[in-house]
């Protein structure tokens, strides 16, 4: 007969799993991508290095799992973002405070998700990331299109633009961490103007 986990070895493993990703994720915050090894891993979430490897085959699995956890969130928090405004330019705007203003807050942790050279399987997940948050923008610019606030546009190919352009000018201030106030309402007008927004002034 096969072995079966109890419910509770099984919650004991989740929780230990919980939090190595935890400590992973305070390191990739803290220090970046290159400082996630195993052995800090296991240090910083107070377990064996073993043990981190009987829940993750290596680094790459381990900062993968962390990359599907905070990319998630982000794009959740984008969505709320936008789900609670209306009108396309108001939108625009909440996308733009949203996503650049949460990353500026933490830049250490959104360089390594953005630009932080990685494992290949790391490049994956962040096309995956980019390709969600196009989609949040793309469907503020179809509703945009089918309420008559935007011109003619091909949406899908708009918001990608528009992804490269915000990820590109990010990119210096998370690296440096020197952010500039000018930042997100630069981006913002930038945005709307890029759209055609009927009204083209950001709240």
């Amino acid at each position: 007969m096969p072995y079966r986990r109890t419910p509770g070895i099984q919650a004991r493993l989740d929780a230990q799993r919980a939090t190595i990703v935890a400590a992973a994720g305070a390191l990739l915050a803290e220090q970046g991508y290159a400082a996630c090894s195993v052995a800090a891993v296991a240090a910083r979430a107070g377990v064996a290095a073993g043990t981190v490897y009987r829940h993750f085959d290596g680094k790459a699995q381990l900062v993968a799992e962390l990359f599907k956890v905070v990319a998630g969130r982000e794009v959740d928090a984008v969505r709320a973002a936008v789900a609670a405004t209306t009108g396309v330019t108001s939108q625009a705007a909440a996308v733009i405070e949203t996503f650049a203003g949460r990353a500026l807050k933490a830049p250490r942790l959104a360089y390594a998700l953005l630009a932080e050279p990685v494992d290949p399987v790391l490049d994956a997940l962040r096309l995956e990331f980019r390709t969600a948050f196009r989609d949040v923008i793309a469907e503020v610019v179809a509703d945009g299109l089918a309420s008559g606030d935007l011109p003619p546009q091909n949406a899908a190919v708009v918001a990608a633009a528009l992804v490269g352009a915000i990820g590109e000018a990010l990119v210096g201030p998370l690296a440096t961490g020197i952010e500039d106030p000018d930042t997100v309402p630069t981006l913002i007008d930038f945005a709307v103007r890029a759209l055609g927004a009927v009204d083209a002034c950001h709240p």
